[in-house]
């Protein structure tokens, strides 16, 4: 998702045991670069992101999740897997920018 949209901040606390989850729609993505080619290692994610009305929510939309999250092969060899909890922190300035024009005329 971030690989797309550079104004992403991802969270990057100390991962705990939980494991990261996705909706349907997201099934088999891999957290950080959005491929879906050989799926390697689990997500946990930061107890944070897995308390209370984020358990069990999608990393990438919030949606319900339904199957586990994975790092693809190539984010573990490269060590991305390390850099601490995957889930993503802010808006970005393009959703941001559309919430403020549909205020503006709506």
């Amino acid at each position: 998702m971030a690989r797309h949209h550079a104004d992403l901040v991802y969270c990057r606390k100390l991962p705990g045991i939980s494991i990261g989850k996705l909706c349907e729609r997201h099934d088999g993505v891999c957290i950080i670069c959005d491929s879906y080619v050989r799926p390697a290692e689990l997500v946990h994610v930061c107890d944070e992101h897995n308390f209370g009305h984020n358990e069990g929510k999608c990393l990438l939309c919030g949606y319900p999740g339904t199957a586990d999250a994975y790092y693809c092969k190539s984010c573990v060899l490269q060590e991305k897997d390390r850099d601490g909890c995957p889930k993503i922190v802010n808006l970005g300035s393009a959703r941001t920018d559309m919430y403020f024009e549909k205020k503006k005329y709506g």
